[in-house]
């Protein structure tokens, strides 16, 4: 069981002026919810953890040990995660760091259109799930390998393809799966691959601390290739100005579209197709998220 969780000052404040924090979680479906204000001076691991407790206990309240704890807690907001972190781990709780919490953040935005009709409420511009993101850094040089493509698997053929592959790291959620996103098994995937040459494991393993979340094409002068990783990194792999490249960029962008926001990155240490180092299987953000 995972539950959800955001811990983060509100657009309210206290008869000191002092602001608000609120501790809110939810489960991945929506069907169990729970929040607590607290006062700014309250506001530290040790209250989230006696407040998580409480809220474990009341899950069941007629068992004699009432409820049971979660395995996880799923944190989105980074100005979160050290509190939410040391409170879990009192409780002997995990906390994953991922940009995928819809059913949070669908909480989120419900809770912000009830706080004006509180007494304590600042009229402050208020977005309860948008993070100030920093401009994309440059992918380090000593990384880079040789060369790198748009390219493009059928949807029917990603999986049989590479989940049997001994592929030193790989990311595929289940999830993701082409079949589970109802998509034709003929559609194209597509992807990116990166022929890292001899820093192809330096890579692969940069990229698996990194964890990429999606890679996403931008048009410009010039055009750049994106990675979105993390809780709001982003880098930038590659520019370009060739017209063909222009061109396949477009090209995996309507694919994209097309697939869901499905794509994939892969690194292999050249072209051969004998040897993969890393494999991840992404999707675009969908504006809920």
């Amino acid at each position: 069981m995972h539950w959800q969780a955001d811990f983060y000052r509100r657009p309210l404040q206290d008869a000191s002026g002092n602001p608000i924090w609120e501790l809110v979680v939810c489960d991945a479906e929506g069907k169990f919810t729970a929040s607590a204000f607290c006062s700014q001076s309250e506001a530290d691991s040790n209250w989230i953890a006696a407040q998580l407790q409480q809220w474990i206990l009341q899950e069941k309240p007629d068992s004699p040990e009432g409820g049971t704890a979660p395995l996880c807690l799923q944190v989105f907001r980074p100005q979160s995660v050290s509190l939410i972190l040391a409170a879990a781990e009192k409780l002997g709780i995990t906390v994953e760091q991922t940009r995928s919490t819809p059913a949070l953040k669908q909480l989120l935005i419900q809770k912000a259109t009830e706080y004006h009709t509180l007494p304590s409420y600042t009229n402050q511009p208020y977005d309860p799930v948008t993070l100030d993101r920093p401009a994309p850094l440059p992918l380090p040089e000593n990384l880079w390998g040789d060369r790198w493509r748009f390219a493009a698997i059928s949807a029917g053929d990603i999986v049989s393809a590479l989940i049997d592959r001994p592929i030193p790291i790989r990311e595929m959620p289940e999830a993701l799966f082409p079949i589970h996103l109802q998509l034709p098994s003929t559609l194209p995937v597509p992807g990116v691959i990166i022929d890292g040459g001899r820093q192809s494991m330096n890579l692969a393993r940069w990229l698996q601390r990194s964890r990429p979340v999606f890679l996403h094409s931008i048009p410009g002068q010039p055009d750049g290739l994106i990675l979105e990783a993390g809780l709001v990194e982003r880098w930038v792999l590659t520019t370009f100005e060739d017209p063909d490249v222009v061109q396949a960029a477009k090209t995996f962008r309507d694919r994209q579209a097309q697939a869901k926001g499905l794509h994939f990155l892969l690194v292999q240490p050249d072209d051969s197709g004998m040897t993969y180092t890393g494999f991840w299987l992404l999707q675009s953000e969908l504006p809920s998220q």
